[in-house]
């Protein structure tokens, strides 16, 4: 064990009033490694398709002032429809960006749909952490409940962070928050050349894959993240531009924070090796239209399906107000859900 992270993880706690609690994992412990090398070389593939899964399709490309953003879309043949996102930041370093989206304390402040979070717990020599979500739906809906399993790999200043669905016996489950068990949402974070042509690298890439089964048709998701995704996603920068000048300005860390600076350190030999492997999926490009094509279906279920979505992107989320306005309005298909 790496006595130093130990002894800086406790008097941290301590710095913040926090007695170390029995949810601190020990030297001696054996705990399942719920988040281990395999999840790991998982994302390696996927940042650089070589997972052996179909195609992506490019389904946007927009862009505000200080962000960038395409998104590709694929459905596996078995499982929940796949997403993949590349977000460049503008002016932000990879390190701010890791501890921004791993820092749950702050993300109510940008995260309207995070009712509440819980670490479980946590591993002061890998920086592994077990947390409890509940997050917020409007009124036709059943909250939804996750227990996310998650820990971060550096290599130089690329950070490879996965999240995903674990279970967990210490928590029973409940009727109500409905529990998603299927749930994976990682990211690639990296130093990139800013789009303003200086040639230097003073921007910052998330490249994020996710997917999760909450219990909700397929086909009415990806109708409502085409609908609902830049709406949402764009709501990400500001928030993030309030954690800038919030940590600029000397705000003492939180504790998800950090742990999200307790990485596991990996080489660059490592990652050439999942390099080398056979390129097995490619992006396709495809154009895609806000009316589905081929199909005829009804307008109740597009709209009710768009805010279903809506509500469950994991980083940013529509208004509260247009989240209830309309469902309020199709509230009578709450019965189904």
């Amino acid at each position: 064990m790496n006595m130093k992270i130990a002894d800086d993880y406790a008097g941290h706690l301590l710095s913040k009033g926090c007695p170390i609690s029995q949810s601190m994992w020990q030297p001696n412990e054996q705990k399942p490694n719920l988040v281990n090398k395999e999840d790991l070389e998982h994302l390696c593939q996927l940042v650089e398709m070589k997972d052996g899964g179909p195609p992506w399709k490019q389904m946007m490309d927009r862009s505000a002032p200080n962000m960038s953003y395409k998104a590709w879309q694929r459905d596996p043949k078995h499982g929940p429809p796949q997403y993949r996102s590349s977000t460049i930041f503008e002016d932000a370093t990879p390190e701010l960006v890791r501890d921004f989206f791993w820092d749950d304390e702050f993300r109510s402040n940008w995260d309207d749909m995070l009712a509440s979070s819980t670490t479980i717990e946590e591993c002061p020599t890998t920086g592994t952490m077990i947390v409890q979500w509940i997050r917020k739906f409007p009124f036709f809906c059943k909250d939804r409940e996750y227990i996310i399993g998650r820990r971060i790999w550096e290599s130089g200043r690329s950070y490879y962070c996965v999240t995903k669905g674990v279970p967990c016996t210490s928590v029973p489950r409940r009727d109500t928050p409905r529990r998603v068990d299927l749930y994976y949402s990682s990211w690639c974070i990296r130093a990139v050349e800013s789009k303003r042509g200086n040639g230097q690298l003073t921007a910052c890439e998330v490249l994020l894959f996710h997917y999760e089964d909450m219990g909700i048709p397929w086909e009415l998701a990806k109708l409502g993240i085409r609908k609902g995704m830049w709406g949402a996603v764009k709501k990400i920068e500001p928030g993030f531009r309030a954690y800038q000048k919030a940590r600029a300005s000397g705000a003492p860390l939180s504790q998800p924070a950090f742990m999200a600076q307790i990485n596991s350190k990996i080489g660059p030999e490592y990652l050439r090796f999942l390099g080398e492997t056979e390129n097995l999926s490619e992006t396709q490009i495809a154009s895609t239209s806000d009316k589905p094509s081929g199909r005829n279906i009804p307008k109740l279920l597009i709209f009710g399906g768009a805010i279903i979505l809506a509500c469950s992107l994991d980083r940013g989320l529509l208004t509260k107000a247009v989240i209830f306005g309309v469902a309020r309005r199709f509230g009578n298909i709450g019965n189904r859900l």
